[in-house]
């Protein structure tokens, strides 16, 4: 048994503990119960593991998946050894698994002659529970070379490295040959300084001088092994604290599982180990660094779930009935943050962003999003970020990041440099941490431009692709991104286009589903209704509405969330396909057409990821009441919303104001064509004054007239725009 294949920690108090109990069992007893355990366990008349083990060694793995549980049902003092003295027990339990494989898949073994016994290589033992978890922050002294639960998020992964069971070492002197066991830790191991042929064979042979033996690395044994960085889950962190991450050693079959980014619960001795010394250090004796040996490694099932995979039959019966309601949509959005007046597509559109669409891959390889992104953008006081808030709390994966406090590596993925063996790894980055779920990005506009760029691709293909420090790679960021912005004035300005009120590129625009325009309307009975409301939440916590205790709590949200995401992924009926297409290239010629009268190119597009969007939308109300088919009913109320937010926002300077100022401009544009034959000048202010003071036209139909004039090019500016020249038709 010293052949021990993993990194292991003794207990700190040992030598006490061994003097102080001389009733404990020994190994041998303990082995045997093990083997016992794992022969005799069964559920219903199966034998759990011995099956398990025979499956495994059928196909060459030699490990063993053993839940706590069962241990417990089956031997409780023995399971609670495991739990306090998992050093001296797991290599026990190894040992017994070794046994069992023998029994069970090559029972003859023991009857045959010793060389043509079949060798059985060791096994790993894996552990999985689900007993009470213990965050990060809380391990102590106590949980020292105990077994120990742990949620997180990976993140950070090594490249995978072999290790050293078994040195095969070689005297350099009489070629006499050793194997020597590596007790695991990060600890080092020393070569003997004589040769030990001497000892076997009498004091008569010549003397090997000192330090004779070199390592034979071909005849070495080695194990794989990875180092993984926890970090505890962005959620459980406490206010005001940095997130905490520990050192995970993975071994064998538990290296090479999870990659960064990916939510996980790993079950391992919490161990310690004495750094290599170095100059910093000034000799501190006793410092030891906490690390934890991995003995089991259990990924969230789906990244949607974040641990809660499970729903009870009772609460699967809760959702379904819920899903029936004839009311759900209106009052599950009545639900999203009650405590704010109004703004009922918002909700909405939020409730659809919760749900997302389905995610496709198409024969080629080709992936089409099912996440849907929503940009809210509006005057400030509309509480764009109170929702924004409420988003973070009721999605089951949420990370909430404010604009100017994001840098392009915060959101996508940084390079580190680990300090120990000075290689280059990832650290994910809010896009990645959040995949599976919903970025908040508040004050979206004051994002510096290049950040903002870096967003682009986890928006509409999903991945983030990493090309620095010699590493390029792609990282998964299947994300929705529900962003608030101020545009430019910082309030919205209704005598401008929306051009010149959105200071965003049509590139990013147009990767957002819904684009809201949220305004702060002067209207006295609306102002009479928020008031009321504002003042009944402050006064008793309840609003004018009466809908601050909301029907749906936002712990039975989050989950009906998470199951709808699980259970259901709809598709289009062919009707409301066909409905859908035709309103697309409606939508299209009816912008085409404002485009051509406005004389200027929307600021935000119609493109065909619109249609997309739309359908999105279409498969996330169909995923809310757990339909499996889109009709046409959700038809309808996609596009409702989609008219009542991205076109509304295409459509807001061609409100009433400026049909009459179009017409305006019109008549301006004749009349300067008639007063300024081709290769004229005029002064601009010669111009206002007859026009604008004589003739009663607006100064701003004329600045527009000549903006659409000069883009046309009939006329330039001269002089620093004082003068204007005619130059073509």
């Amino acid at each position: 048994m010293a052949d021990r294949q993993s990194a292991y920690s003794i207990s700190v108090f040992g030598s006490q503990r061994d003097d102080s109990a001389p009733d404990t069992v020994s190994p041998s007893r303990v082995q045997q119960a093990l083997v016992d355990f794992v022969m005799e366990f069964h559920l219903d008349n199966i034998f759990v593991y011995r099956d398990q083990i025979r499956e495994n060694v059928l196909v060459k793995q030699y490990y063993c998946d053993i839940d706590i549980a069962h241990l417990i049902s089956y031997n409780e003092e023995l399971a609670h050894r495991l739990t306090s003295e998992p050093a001296e027990i797991i290599p026990l339990f190894e040992a017994a698994l070794k046994t069992c494989t023998e029994r069970i898949v090559y029972p003859s073994n023991h009857k045959r002659d010793p060389q043509q016994k079949v060798k059985i290589p060791e096994h790993q033992l894996l552990l999985h529970s689900s007993a009470s978890q213990i965050s990060i922050r809380d391990l102590n002294a106590m949980s020292v070379s105990h077994l120990v639960r742990i949620p997180g998020i990976i993140i950070g992964a090594s490249t995978c490295t072999s290790k050293a069971t078994s040195l095969h070492i070689r005297c350099k002197n009489c070629n006499h040959e050793d194997n020597i066991p590596v007790n695991g830790g990060f600890s080092g191991i020393t070569l003997p300084r004589t040769c030990r042929r001497q000892k076997q064979q009498g004091e008569n042979v010549e003397q090997c001088p000192l330090d004779p033996y070199a390592v034979v690395h071909e005849k070495c044994q080695f194990i794989d092994q990875q180092v993984l960085k926890l970090q505890e889950a962005p959620d459980q962190v406490p206010v005001g604290e940095l997130p905490r991450h520990i050192q995970i050693s993975a071994d064998r079959y538990l290296a090479n599982r999870v990659v960064p980014g990916s939510r996980c619960t790993i079950m391992g001795v919490y161990s310690i180990y004495q750094r290599k010394e170095s100059k910093q250090s000034n000799g501190a004796v006793a410092i030891r660094n906490p690390y934890i040996r991995a003995v089991g490694i259990h990924a969230d099932v789906d990244h949607t779930m974040k641990g809660h995979a499970i729903f009870s039959e009772e609460e699967e019966q809760e959702f379904l009935e819920m899903s029936r309601r004839p009311d759900l949509y209106q009052v599950f959005s009545e639900c999203i943050a009650p405590s704010i007046y109004g703004n009922q597509d918002i909700k909405k559109a939020i409730a659809c962003l919760l749900m997302g669409g389905s995610k496709k891959i198409l024969p080629d390889g080709m992936k089409l999003r099912g996440d849907i992104n929503v940009l809210l953008l509006g005057d400030p006081g509309t509480a764009k970020s109170q929702l924004l808030k409420f988003v973070e709390k009721v999605a089951p994966i949420a990370i909430y990041t404010s604009g100017k406090g994001s840098s392009a590596a915060g959101l996508t993925a940084s390079v580190q440099r680990d300090k120990a063996t000075r290689e280059f790894y990832l650290e994910g980055g809010a896009m990645v941490l959040a995949d599976g779920g919903v970025v908040c990005i508040d004050e979206f506009d004051k994002m510096r431009d290049e950040d903002r760029v870096a967003i682009h691709e986890a928006m509409e293909q999903q991945t983030i692709s990493i090309a620095k420090a010699g590493i390029t790679t792609i990282l998964n960021a299947r994300t929705s991104v529900l962003a608030a912005a101020n545009p430019i004035f910082g309030r919205y300005d209704d005598l401008k286009t929306p051009g010149e009120n959105i200071d965003f590129q049509t590139t990013i625009l147009s990767r957002f589903d819904m684009i809201f325009i949220v305004r702060d309307e002067h209207e006295r009975g609306r102002d009479e209704r928020i008031a009321k409301h504002v003042m009944g939440i402050h006064m008793g916590g309840r609003g004018v509405e009466e809908q601050v205790q909301a029907e749906i709590p936002v712990e039975k949200m989050k989950r009906y969330i998470s199951y709808c995401k699980s259970k259901c992924a709809p598709r289009l009926s062919p009707e409301a396909a066909e409905k859908l297409s035709s309103h697309f290239v409606s939508i299209r010629r009816q912008v085409h057409a404002a485009e051509l009268t406005s004389n200027a190119r929307s600021s935000i597009p119609i493109t065909v990821r619109q249609l997309e969007a739309i359908i999105r939308i279409t498969e996330s109300l169909a995923k809310l009441s757990l339909s499996p088919i889109a009709t046409e009913e959700h038809v309808d109320e996609a596009i409702r919303l989609f008219l009542a937010s991205t076109m509304d926002a295409v459509n807001q300077g061609e409100g009433q104001s400026s049909k009459e100022l179009m017409d305006e401009v019109n008549k301006l544009e004749e009349e300067l064509r008639r007063r300024l034959p081709i290769g004229n000048t005029v002064s601009l202010a010669g111009l206002k004054r007859t026009l604008v003071d004589d003739r009663g036209f607006s100064e701003q139909a004329l600045a527009r007239a000549l903006q659409v004039m000069q883009r046309r090019d009939t006329i330039q500016f001269r002089q620093g725009g004082s003068r204007i020249f005619r130059s073509g038709m």
